[in-house]
C-alpha cells in the first residue's frame, strides 16, 4: 500500500540547529509527492515528503501482532541523511514498516532519523485483516541439553601426538610446585 510521509519542520531552539524535523503523520493511499508543502503555521511547515510502499510479509505476522497490541499502534518511518549538502531539505524518506522488530533494528543502527508515527484506524484494520488471514501460531519447542557430562574435571591436555614430560597447556597447580 502506498503511504505518504508527512514531515514537519519547526524553528530550532538552539543556535546550532536552525530547524527541527520530525515525521508528523502518514497518509495511507497517498499519491506520489516530493516535498510538497501541505500547511504553514507561523514558522512551522508540513510537507508531504514522499510516498513509500508499505509491504506486509506473511513471515512477519508475529511482529505485526506486537505492533497492533501496543497502546498506540504505529508505523516506523526512517529518514536518511541527504548526501547533497546544498539541498534545501536534509532528509530523504527511505523506509516505512509496520514491523516492530524491523523498527527496533533501525533504531539500534542509529542510521538517520527514525520515528514512530501513530497509525490511522483504516491502516490498523488493514494490517489486522492481513494478520488474521496469514498468521500461523508456531509452537514453543524447548531445547534439550546435550548429553555431554559437564561435571567432570579435566586438567587440560595438549596434543596427544606430541610426547612431552608435562603439558604446556595445563594450568599450573600449587600442589606440583607451580606458580
Amino acid at each position: 500500500m502506498p503511504v505518504g510521509i508527512v514531515v514537519r519542520r519547526t524553528p530550532g531552539v538552539t543556535r546550532w540547529a536552525k530547524w527541527a524535523w520530525r515525521v508528523a503523520a502518514v497518509l495511507p493511499g497517498a499519491a506520489p509527492a516530493h516535498w510538497r508543502e501541505l500547511r504553514r503555521e507561523g514558522g512551522a511547515v508540513e510537507y508531504h515528503a514522499a510516498t513509500l510502499a508499505l509491504d506486509l510479509w506473511s513471515s512477519d505476522t508475529e511482529s505485526y501482532k506486537v505492533t497492533l497490541g501496543a497502546k498506540t499502534p504505529g508505523l516506523v518511518v526512517v529518514l536518511r541523511d541527504n548526501p547533497d549538502p546544498a539541498a534545501e531539505v536534509p532528509w530523504i524518506p527511505a523506509v516505512v514498516t509496520a514491523s516492530t522488530y524491523e523498527g527496533q533494528d533501525y533504531l539500534d543502527s542509529g542510521d538517520g532519523l527514525v520515528e514512530l508515527v501513530p497509525m490511522p484506524d483504516g491502516l490498523i484494520a488493514w494490517i489486522r485483516d492481513f494478520v488474521d488471514a496469514h498468521h500461523v501460531e508456531e509452537p514453543f519447542v524447548k531445547r534439550k541439553r546435550d548429553a555431554l557430562r559437564v561435571d567432570l574435571v579435566e586438567e587440560g591436555r595438549g596434543d596427544p601426538r606430541i610426547r612431552q614430560s608435562s603439558d604446556v597447556y595445563r594450568a599450573p597447580s600449587v600442589a606440583r610446585g607451580g606458580a
